[in-house]
C-alpha cells in the first residue's frame, strides 16, 4: 500500500480498531491463474502469535481456496472514507491550485493463508464470529439457539480461513499534508453534510498539530 510519511499508521491499538470495527473484509491471494479475491468478515484474536491471527470462513463451493496461494494472502479492512471537495480549501481562494481528494483509513494485514475443514475448529470461528457481531444486539442470537444438527450441516458447506499475521500497514488520510485553514474547513463541510460517513471522518480530521 502506498503510504506517505504522512498518513502512515503504526499504533497498534489504531490497527486492531480498524479491524474491530470493519464489517467486511477482502481476503487476496495470489495463484499461479492470477489473483483471487473473497470478501467476508473476519476476526483477529490478539492473543495468538506476535501480531495475532486472523479467522473466518468461506463457502465451500468458492474455488478460492482451493487454488494454491503463492506467498503471503493480503487481507484488507477499510474504516471510514470520505470525498473532499475543493471547495472546502482556503487554498482555492488563495491560488486556485487545488484538486478533489478522498480521506480513508484502511489497514492491510499480510500471512500465510490456512484453509481447514475440521468441524471442531468451524465451529469454534462460526461461533466467536456470530458472538462478536451479535454481542451488541438486545437479544443476540447465538449458534446454539439452532438445531445441532442443523448447523452441523451448515458447517459442511464452508471452509475456515486461518491468517498468522506477519505484518500489517497502516493508513490514516485524514487531511493532515494541508494547512490548518484547509483542515477546519474540510471538517466543516463534511460535519454538515448528511452522509453519517462523512460526519464521522469530520470528527477524525486533526484541526490543530
Amino acid at each position: 500500500m502506498y503510504t506517505p510519511p504522512a498518513f502512515r499508521d503504526d499504533d497498534v491499538k489504531n490497527i486492531r480498531a480498524t479491524i474491530r470495527a470493519a464489517r467486511l473484509a477482502n481476503l487476496v491471494t495470489a495463484t499461479a491463474d492470477g489473483p483471487l479475491a473473497t470478501p467476508l468478515p473476519l476476526f483477529l484474536d490478539e492473543s495468538e502469535g506476535e501480531h495475532g491471527v486472523l479467522y473466518g470462513h468461506m463457502a465451500r463451493a468458492n474455488s478460492h481456496w482451493r487454488a494454491s496461494p503463492i506467498g503471503e494472502a493480503l487481507a484488507i479492512f477499510m474504516g471510514p472514507e470520505a470525498y473532499v471537495t475543493p471547495s472546502w480549501y482556503a487554498t482555492k481562494q488563495e491560488t486556485g491550485k487545488v484538486v478533489p481528494t478522498w480521506n480513508y483509513i484502511a489497514v492491510h494485514a499480510y500471512g500465510p493463508v490456512e484453509f481447514f475443514e475440521d468441524s471442531e475448529r468451524l465451529l469454534d470461528a462460526v461461533t466467536r464470529l456470530t458472538n462478536l457481531h451479535e454481542g451488541a444486539r438486545a437479544t443476540p442470537w447465538a449458534v446454539s439457539d439452532a438445531p445441532a444438527d442443523f448447523i452441523a450441516a451448515q458447517l459442511r458447506g464452508i471452509v475456515g480461513v486461518r491468517i498468522p499475521v506477519t505484518r500489517f500497514e497502516g493508513k490514516r488520510k485524514m487531511s493532515q499534508n494541508r494547512p490548518e485553514a484547509d483542515r477546519v474547513r474540510v471538517a466543516a463541510g463534511l460535519a454538515a453534510s448528511e452522509e453519517p460517513r462523512d460526519q464521522e471522518v469530520a470528527r477524525l480530521i486533526p484541526t490543530q498539530v
